[in-house]
């Protein structure tokens, strides 16, 4: 049956020009974006989808207002994240996060120049609110050699260019990463250099209204992947044969077939390898009446982080009474912790107040109670008293936050551990759980 051809280069040829969440309904748009199966998914469950358009302006907006409130005349970002942030372009960023060939410079006045790979200046084109595009950004060893020096001298040439242009005599530059060269370069023509990272992640902690409406399409599709992850896990381990990165590979599946995009860690560990916990996925054959527990990490739909984890008891018998007294342990860790969210809660008292952890377990808890999500870990942090530092973490609780609430119930010794992690969201008057994924009602004694 012939198709027509305007059929042909729609990405839905139900819709008509625009897709759910704003964007073109196009074939050879160059957004990385989510899948009909993502969109299909999201309609079923009645969410209201974030409009791309408006979030972009929202965080171009809060990062122009950052850098006037703090006189700043100018930012520039290598980080991969932090340019999505800004613009919503992407392009190779798992290579670009170790081969930084991409730069963005946004000015106080609003005037923003991306510096692309000279090959790609289409993957740009589409975002209104990048006013210039240009390239010359690489200084890394492996392409320039012994020029890097002097490649960096002519991106630094162009950054005064546009700094004298849209700041005027305000030399103040803040950077957020950036090679040894470009920074020496940057200095040696005037700049004042400042710390970039202040900047974007306590911009980025704060998420506008459609931000908050992709992180919940995402977290939609993340937990429908891990649910897949859970039934093949369960329908094939008994069987034997299967490996943890068997099991791993699943929710990757999931995650790139609903439009995700990758997976930051390899945090999947069966049975005895669980305790202790970060050791990664690998060929272990996972057992029947077994402990499997993970932490996606995962970047899902709109470049969100889906940051969860639950600990799951694979088999016909019963868990051990440790397993499930630990269980309790790490949902009354999350729950107790949780309930102390909302504005204008120090993160002195997130730290010094909440939920215990018995003595048993305190030896390998976990790195933080909680931390700051958006596009990936981010800023806040809330350490466990034993890692307060005076002056670190001197911030409150804002609405618009996303923290994720840890739990690590590891028995020094033992040969298990429990990890369970929610994703919240700060609201005007307490917090939002994002994460509807269910515990294990085995873990919990069912």
């Amino acid at each position: 049956m012939n198709q027509h051809y305007a059929d042909r280069r729609k990405i839905d040829p139900a819709r008509g020009a625009t897709l759910a969440d704003g964007t073109p309904n196009d074939n050879d748009r160059v957004e990385i974006g989510p899948t009909q199966l993502a969109f299909g998914e999201w309609a079923a469950a009645g969410l209201e989808l974030p409009n791309l358009e408006r979030m972009r302006h929202h965080r171009w907006h809060a990062l122009t207002q950052a850098l006037v409130a703090q006189d700043i005349g100018g930012l520039l970002m290598f980080d991969p994240l932090n340019i999505r942030y800004a613009t919503d372009t992407t392009n190779m960023q798992l290579w670009n996060s170790h081969n930084p060939f991409r730069a963005c410079l946004l000015c106080a006045d609003g005037h923003m120049v991306m510096w692309e790979y000279k090959n790609s200046p289409f993957l740009v084109t589409f975002n209104p609110l990048v006013k210039e595009l240009r390239s010359g950004a690489s200084f890394f060893y492996n392409v320039c050699g012994d020029a890097t020096a002097s490649d960096a001298r002519a991106f630094a040439a162009q950054v005064d260019e546009v700094m004298r242009a849209h700041a005027g005599t305000n030399r103040r530059i803040a950077v957020d990463k950036i090679m040894v060269h470009g920074l020496r370069a940057l200095e040696r023509a005037g700049f004042e250099v400042m710390e970039g990272e202040v900047v974007t992640e306590r911009t980025r902690a704060i998420k506008g209204p459609d931000e908050i409406l992709a992180m919940k399409a995402a977290h939609r599709a993340c937990e429908a992947a891990i649910a897949e992850m859970e039934s093949f896990t369960r329908e094939n381990v008994p069987r034997g044969g299967v490996s943890e990165d068997d099991i791993w590979a699943e929710l990757h599946k999931g995650n790139i077939r609903r439009g995700g995009e990758w997976i930051e860690t390899r945090l999947l560990a069966s049975g005895p390898r669980t305790n202790p916990w970060f050791q990664e996925c690998g060929p272990r054959l996972v057992q029947n009446n077994e402990i499997v527990a993970f932490d996606t990490d995962l970047i899902g739909c709109y470049g969100i982080c889906i940051d969860i984890s639950r600990t799951w008891w694979v088999g016909d018998a019963r868990p051990t009474n440790a397993m499930v007294s630990a269980m309790h342990h790490a949902k009354d860790h999350i729950a107790t912790n949780m309930e102390m969210l909302k504005p204008g809660v120090s993160i002195r008292e997130l730290t010094h107040g909440g939920h215990q952890l018995a003595p048993e377990y305190w030896a390998q808890k976990y790195s933080c109670k909680m931390h700051g999500v958006g596009l990936c870990d981010e800023w806040p942090f809330v350490p466990y008293a034993d890692g307060w530092v005076e002056g670190a973490f001197d911030v409150e609780l804002q609405p618009g936050m996303v923290l994720c609430v840890e739990a690590l119930v590891s028995p020094e010794g033992g040969d298990f551990s429990i990890k369970l992690e929610d994703q919240v969201l700060i609201t005007e008057t307490g917090f939002e759980n994002l994460t509807c994924y269910p515990f294990d009602a085995r873990l919990l004694g069912g």
